[in-house]
Order: C-alpha cells, then structure tokens, then sequence
C-alpha cells in the first residue's frame, strides 16, 4: 500500500508505527555527526588534538566518541532491518535490509586510525576496504528510499496527487539529490585526499531530513504548538 492508500480521514495504526518508525531513523542520523564530534571533544584522546575536526565520521571510531557511533549506527541497522515499509512493496523491505547491513558492515569494521592513533591488533587493511563498500551501500540504500520508494504513489500523475504529498516528494528528492553530491564529493577524495567529514554529515543530514519528512515530523511540532497555544489564556 502507498502512501497515499492511506486513510484521508486519519493515521491508522499501522501508518502511526510507520511514521514514528521514520521520525526515529531521521533523528538519528540528524544528530550523529554534532555528537561525535561533542562527545569526543568532550571525552579527548591521546594523540589528537583536542576539539579537532576529524577526517571522516568514521574516524570517530578510535575516539571518544566511540559508544556514539557504534550505538547510533547499531540502532539505525535494527530500524532498518525491520522497517516494514508498505504492504505489498517488497523493495522498501529489500532496501531496508541492504541498508541494515550495510550499517552493520560501517560499524564491524572500522576505517584506518586516524594520525597519531594506531588501528587496533585485529585490524588489517581489508577491514577498510570493506567498511568502505559498506558505506557506499549505506547511502546507496539512502538514496533509493529519497529518489524513489518514498516518491511512489498509487497515483500515476502528480498532478493529481494532494498537495502535501507533492511537497514531502520534492523535499525527499532534494534531499536525494544533496546525497548524491555529497556522495560524489567525498568520493573525489580518492584523488585530492581531502578529508571527508563535511560531505559525509552533508550526506547525512540529507538522509535524515528525508526521513523525517517522510514521517511528517513536521505534524509533531505543529501539534504541540497548537496545543501550547490552545492552553495559552488571552491577553
């Protein structure tokens, strides 16, 4: 079922668990790359400079910051693996699996050290070549979700589609196309070896603002601001 099957008079169970499914994907990748960096200022390692910008989001691994980033990225794999998607659209389960194992494959095996830290005694050069790939998996998964399951509609022609619906599909492949710069960007560094944490977040932040329109987290702050304004007694 589509999004736009749903009940127009209101959410459904099942659409509620869903969108609330979204908003928690959304709000973890929206704040990972401010608490790593946060967290590992906070909490400094030998042989970095304290309050130092990382070359990537996964050399935060071999800092403080480290609970962040495994329980963030183990977290989004769980959300991922058992996201349901819509009832009969069999690749918003496939995309999520690959995106679910792709996080686990980020996470179990880490990236090279960065300068001044060595890798750990278990660490051997095919570890990064596998967190690389999946990394790439990961916002390749990303951004099939932006450009193209949470686009779908039961509804053929745009124009015909409510309103909202058309903005959320907008913002989705806005988000998607930033992802794919961002994608692009961090890639040139295999030839300028420049770091790549901004690309990175970009790309992340991209995923996450996605998912959230997706959820219409919008609708929660709208809500509650209604309410704040319904028990503010008039002047």
């Amino acid at each position: 079922m589509t999004e736009s099957q749903s009940n127009p008079g209101g959410h459904g169970a099942q659409d509620l668990s869903q969108r609330a499914h979204r908003q928690l994907i959304g709000l973890l990748g929206l704040f990972l790359p401010v608490l790593l960096y946060l967290l590992a200022g906070l909490r400094p390692t030998d042989g970095l400079l304290p309050w130092s910008l990382l070359p990537s989001v996964s050399a935060y691994y071999y800092t403080g910051a480290v609970g962040i980033f495994v329980g963030v990225l183990f977290a989004l794999s769980l959300f991922l693996f058992t996201y349901p998607g819509y009832k009969g659209i069999i690749a918003d389960r496939l995309v999520g699996w690959l995106g679910g194992a792709a996080a686990l494959g980020v996470v179990l095996f880490p990236t090279t050290a960065p300068d001044g830290l060595t890798e750990p005694s278990w660490w051997s050069p095919t570890l990064r070549v596998v967190h690389y790939v999946s990394a790439v998996l990961l916002f390749t998964a990303f951004i099939l979700f932006s450009v193209w399951l949470f686009r779908k509609s039961n509804i053929p022609n745009r124009r015909d589609r409510p309103p909202a619906k058309r903005r959320r599909d907008d913002a989705c492949l806005a988000c998607g196309i930033v992802m794919i710069g961002s994608v692009l960007w961090a890639a040139s560094a295999l030839v300028t070896d420049a770091p790549i944490f901004w690309p990175e977040s970009l790309a992340i932040g991209a995923f996450a603002i996605s998912w959230l329109v997706k959820g219409e987290a919008h609708e929660l702050v709208l809500s509650a601001v209604r309410k704040f304004t319904a028990g503010t007694p008039a002047p």
